[in-house]
């Protein structure tokens, strides 16, 4: 399927979607409440099969914080980027663990690296950082350790 098809198709799939041009895969910015409805879509609508996570982070802008999924299809190799915009304030998002099983890790980290809260998660705790560092989450641009003096 072609970039112009698959925008088409996640058109139809989500009219609010907006696409970023210019980058090597299809880049789609969409609201976290939308997440679930199409990740889910995704992965089951058979012309599209995206049934393959092979990275979920997160970026922290300062001002908001940015959720960015990479998936691909392994049956019609086509790769896409799914992107939500949460706020910085009081970040959360629907888990896909459920859907993807390797995100069930990855939400797990940027939940203790970001702070980023999955809903419905089956497991939501810290999975590299020892006790202690629940709420820390030192990969947000605020983070300050007095202690190593670590200031992002």
């Amino acid at each position: 399927m072609t970039t112009e098809e698959l925008k088409a198709k996640i058109t139809g799939l989500l009219p609010t979607a907006a696409f970023e041009e210019g980058g090597e895969w299809l880049n789609i910015n969409i609201e976290p409440k939308d997440w679930l409805p199409l990740a889910t879509q995704l992965r089951t609508d058979t012309s599209l099969s995206f049934d393959y996570l092979f990275c979920l982070t997160c970026i922290d802008w300062k001002t908001h914080l940015t959720m960015v999924y990479h998936l691909s299809s392994t049956t019609h190799r086509h790769n896409i980027v799914v992107k939500a915009k949460l706020d910085r304030t009081d970040p959360e998002v629907e888990t896909v663990a459920h859907i993807w099983r390797t995100a069930e890790f990855h939400e797990r980290e940027v939940y203790e690296m970001f702070g980023v809260k999955f809903l419905n998660h089956p497991d939501l705790r810290l999975l590299i950082l020892p006790d202690g560092w629940e709420g820390k989450n030192p990969m947000r641009k605020d983070f300050e350790d007095p202690i190593n003096m670590i200031k992002l």
